[in-house]
């Protein structure tokens, strides 16, 4: 019997002094992350001075996450020229600048256009690194470990998220939901990026790849970076389609992202009427009850997805986690009640980062060093162009309590689509088997 994800990790952590500070650089990003996207949710979707309806709510994600979709695949080819321990030392103290910046915007009560300007610049930097922390985990785990290794590091990293906005909804409870307690919230979350920077500069030079040998084979010159940078998007795609596993696990990513935005526009809205609470905490405190049932869900991926893949294949894991997704959309999401809709955010987390964690897995070991970082970024830029548009789509039909069965069911036939283009893309790698 394979041994279980925590001791097998305990023995590669042992054994790995470099996993130890990739995984502080990991952790450390997260939490910050995470109390800084919640502190930034609890000024724009919850704070009674700036009160936003469902297309600035739909605005305000796009702001946040466009524009790294836009770059992500072209700062991909950059991960697999520069140095990453250097980009992951600067991409941090750049972060937390930034996000300094918009907590001097916060508590000087600033309109919101310079706050979000500010706000999506920290956050595509996080998603940089975050690629970067990804394709830098080959260089200090063995191959054998990748699986196991990662589904512990991913998942406990979201937990660290969670745990975050946790510290962001208890800073913004304790000091008010208005603009100082939101500021507040904001500025402790350069914490993390200082945490992230000093354990990044302990690595040595190109210690995270990539490889000498792949650098010098690439080319020195400035143009070929240059031409490297401008063909990012389509080197990553390519990468993908070339790996049939890869393609598949790019699929549910991407299905479950589109729903995944339909569902946040929906409990943002139902956790903001009073009347739908219940005995349940609403506004911003509900949200958070939210993200933790969502990260909890995660947990109990990390400890499956070990066991799944194995027994049954990376295209079947992706395919049980869209089966089983559809199910919750149909018996709880449904539903459009508080309590239904975190218990589907439990099993949609669980679904949905089985399906992200077996992507992990396959981008990791059926796409070469070279182009990974490509693949990685592309992977981001599938997340966020899929979840900026799911919510701008909802945003324009959706009722203003987020009561919306159609939206709903609409979501569960996206699933059932990316299940039925699973299947077809495994016919595509039978057929290329023959």
């Amino acid at each position: 019997m394979a041994k279980a994800p925590r001791g097998l990790l305990r023995g590669v952590l042992r054994s790995s002094p470099g996993l130890v500070r990739l995984t502080a650089v990991r952790f450390a990003g997260q939490f910050g992350d995470g109390l800084f996207q919640a502190a930034l949710g609890g000024a724009i979707l919850f704070n009674p001075e700036r009160q936003t309806d469902p297309l600035a709510i739909a605005a305000g994600f796009a702001v946040l996450l466009l524009p790294y979709s836009l770059l992500g695949p072209f700062t991909g080819a950059l991960l697999d020229r520069w140095d990453r321990r250097a980009v992951l030392m600067w991409a941090n103290l750049l972060r937390g600048a930034l996000i300094m910046v918009a907590a001097t915007l916060l508590l000087t009560n600033a309109p919101n256009a310079p706050l979000l300007l500010f706000a999506l610049a920290a956050v595509g930097v996080s998603r940089f690194v975050l690629a970067g922390v990804s394709a830098a985990l080959p260089h200090v785990v063995r191959q054998s470990c990748l699986v196991p290794t990662n589904s512990v590091l991913a998942t406990a990293g979201s937990g660290m998220a969670a745990a975050g906005a946790g510290a962001a909804v208890a800073i913004i409870g304790l000091l008010g939901g208005g603009d100082w307690g939101s500021g507040v919230a904001v500025a402790a979350a350069t914490l993390g990026s200082a945490v992230g920077a000093v354990a990044a500069a302990g690595f040595p030079t190109h210690g995270l790849g990539p490889g000498e040998a792949e650098l010098a084979a690439s080319g020195p010159t400035r143009l070929a970076a240059v031409r490297a940078v401008a063909a990012g998007l389509r080197t990553g795609a390519t990468a993908v389609w070339r790996a049939p596993g890869v393609t598949t696990a790019m699929i549910g990513i991407g299905v479950h992202r589109i729903v995944f935005g339909v569902n946040t526009l929906v409990m943002v809205l139902v956790l903001r009427d009073p009347a739908t609470s219940g005995s349940l905490p609403g506004g911003l405190a509900g949200f958070g009850v939210a993200v933790g049932a969502t990260a909890a869900g995660m947990l109990v991926a990390a400890a499956a997805t070990p066991f799944l893949i194995p027994r049954l294949g990376r295209p079947r894991t992706v395919a049980l986690g869209l089966v089983a997704a559809i199910a919750v959309q149909l018996g709880l999401i449904t539903a459009l009640t508080q309590p239904m809709l975190l218990a589907g955010a439990f099993l949609l987390g669980l679904a949905g980062q089985t399906i992200k964690l077996t992507g992990d897995a396959a981008m990791q070991i059926d796409v070469d060093d070279t182009r990974r970082g490509q693949v990685f970024a592309l992977q981001d830029t599938v997340f966020n162009i899929a979840f900026i548009a799911a919510i701008a789509a909802a945003a324009t039909v959706i009722a203003p309590d987020g009561r919306s069965l159609g939206l709903v069911l609409a979501g569960a036939g996206v699933y059932a689509v990316g299940l039925a283009a699973v299947a077809a893309n495994s016919l595509r790698t039978r057929s290329r088997r023959r």
